[in-house]
C-alpha cells in the first residue's frame, strides 16, 4: 500500500512540551516505542477507553499503552484498592500478604506453574528466568526467534543491537520464527549447549502472528527431551487466555514470564515456572540466585494487579476477544492487511507514522508499529468508531 505522508494535527502545547524535553531527554525521548515523527503528541489524563492529550483532544485508546490497560483508564474498582492500600505505606522492607495473593490466583489459572516471582517490568522478569534457566541446566546458551522482542535485556535483543558486548551475543542464537525445520536444524547443533529456547506465541515485532500448533508443540517436545528450559514470554498475550495464550495449544513450557495486564496500571513484571525450576531462587538453598529489588512486589502494584485479574474473569476474556475477533474481520472486509488474534490486532502498511497521524487526527490512538489492543470499557459504539476512522483502504 502506497499512503502519502500527512502533517502531524497543530498541536501547541505538545509542540513546547516537546521543546523543554529536548533540553532534558536524548531526542526528548525516554521510552523508544513511544516515539513518532517528528514526535509524539502529550497525555494530560485518561477517562475509560478514552486518553485526553494536553491540547484537549479526545481519543478512543486501543494502544493502552501497549497492551497494559485492560480494563482502560482510571478504573474506579482498581483505584479504590489502590487508594486503599497506598493509605498503609506504599512500600516496605518486608514482604506483604499482597504478593501472596497475587501469586495464589497466578497458579489458579496456570496450573503448571507452581512457584512465582515479581519484578517491575517485563524485560526483568525475562533477565531474571534466563538467569534462572542457566543457573538450573549449567548451560550458558539462549536460543531466541528472529524480530521477537523480550525486553532490553542484552541476551534477548536483536543480533548486531549497538551496546551489546561481543561476547553476550555469542552466547544467543536466533532461528526465523515458526520455521519448524530450521528450528529441528538448529536444535540439533545446539542441543546441548542450550540452557533455554525463549518464545513468543504470538510476537508483535514479527507481526502478530500466531505460531502453529506444530511449531510449538515441537519446540516443547525437543526443550522436554534435551532438558532445555522452555521459556514462554506471555507479557503482552496473557490478555488472550485465562491460562495464558501458550495454553491454547496444550503446551506447558518451564518457565513463563508475565507483565502488562497483571500490574492493574502499573509496574510489573513475573516469572512463574515448575517447582523445580523456581528452586533455584530459594534463599534456604546454598548456592541460590539472588533476585533483589527494591520495588519487587510492591503492595500497590500488586494489590492492583490483584483487582485486576478478579475483574478479568472468563467471561471478560470471552467478551474482548469476541470484540476483537469482530474488528479485526471488519478491518480486513476493508481491505486492511489485519493479523492477530482475540482482543490483539496488527494493522500491515507501508507508511505506519502518515497511518498513525491520520487516525490521531481523527480521534484514535494506536501503537506506533499499527498494533491494536482493546479494553474492558469498549462497547460496539467503540469498536464502530474505530472502524469509521480507519475506512475503506483502497491501496
Amino acid at each position: 500500500m502506497q499512503t502519502t505522508t500527512i502533517s502531524p494535527p497543530d498541536l501547541p502545547e505538545s509542540e513546547a512540551l516537546f521543546e523543554r524535553a529536548l533540553d532534558a531527554l536524548p531526542g526528548g525521548n525516554s521510552r523508544t516505542t513511544l516515539f513518532v515523527p517528528p514526535h509524539p503528541p502529550y497525555a494530560d489524563h485518561g477517562e475509560g477507553c478514552e486518553l485526553i492529550d494536553v491540547d484537549g483532544n479526545r481519543l478512543l485508546d486501543l494502544q493502552n499503552n501497549y497492551t497494559t490497560l485492560i480494563h482502560g483508564h482510571a478504573n474506579p474498582q482498581i483505584i479504590a484498592a489502590v487508594t486503599e492500600v497506598m493509605a498503609s505505606g506504599t512500600c516496605f522492607g518486608l514482604p506483604t500478604r499482597h504478593e501472596i495473593e497475587l501469586a495464589e490466583i497466578l497458579t489458579s489459572r496456570i496450573a503448571w506453574a507452581r512457584h512465582w516471582r515479581f519484578a517491575n517490568s517485563g524485560s526483568e522478569a525475562v533477565m531474571m528466568a534466563i538467569r534462572a534457566a542457566r543457573a538450573f541446566t549449567g548451560r550458558d546458551q539462549i536460543l531466541r526467534f528472529d524480530r521477537c522482542y523480550h525486553g532490553s535485556y542484552e541476551s534477548v535483543t536483536a543480533p548486531g543491537a549497538r551496546g551489546v558486548p561481543a561476547a553476550v551475543a555469542a552466547l544467543s542464537s536466533s532461528a526465523t520464527h515458526g520455521d519448524e525445520q530450521q528450528f529441528m536444524e538448529m536444535i540439533a547443533e545446539l542441543g546441548d549447549q542450550l540452557a533455554c529456547v525463549v518464545i513468543d506465541a504470538m510476537p508483535n515485532r514479527a507481526g502478530l502472528v500466531p505460531a502453529s500448533e506444530s511449531f510449538m508443540k515441537a519446540v516443547r517436545a525437543e526443550t522436554e527431551k534435551r532438558g532445555i528450559v522452555m521459556l514462554q514470554d506471555e507479557v503482552l498475550t496473557y490478555r488472550i487466555a485465562l491460562g495464558g495464550l501458550h495454553s491454547t495449544y496444550g503446551v506447558s513450557p518451564d518457565l513463563v514470564t508475565l507483565g502488562k495486564v497483571i500490574g492493574g496500571g502499573f509496574p510489573v513484571g513475573a516469572i512463574g515456572g515448575r517447582e523445580e525450576v523456581m528452586a533455584v531462587f530459594d534463599p534456604r538453598g546454598d548456592t541460590p540466585v539472588s533476585h533483589g529489588g527494591t520495588f519487587s512486589a510492591n503492595p500497590v502494584t500488586l494489590r492492583a494487579g490483584i483487582e485486576a485479574l478478579k475483574l478479568f474473569d472468563q467471561a471478560a476474556v470471552d467478551r474482548l476477544n469476541a470484540m476483537g475477533d469482530s474488528l479485526r474481520k471488519t478491518l480486513a472486509s476493508r481491505g486492511w492487511d489485519v493479523t492477530g488474534r482475540g482482543s490483539l490486532i496488527q494493522v500491515h502498511v507501508d507508511d505506519i507514522a502518515a497511518l498513525w497521524w491520520r487516525l490521531y487526527g481523527e480521534g484514535i490512538l494506536v501503537s506506533g508499529n499499527g498494533l491494536i489492543c482493546l479494553s474492558t470499557p469498549m462497547e460496539q459504539g467503540d469498536l464502530d468508531r474505530a472502524a469509521a476512522a480507519f475506512g475503506d483502504n483502497d491501496g
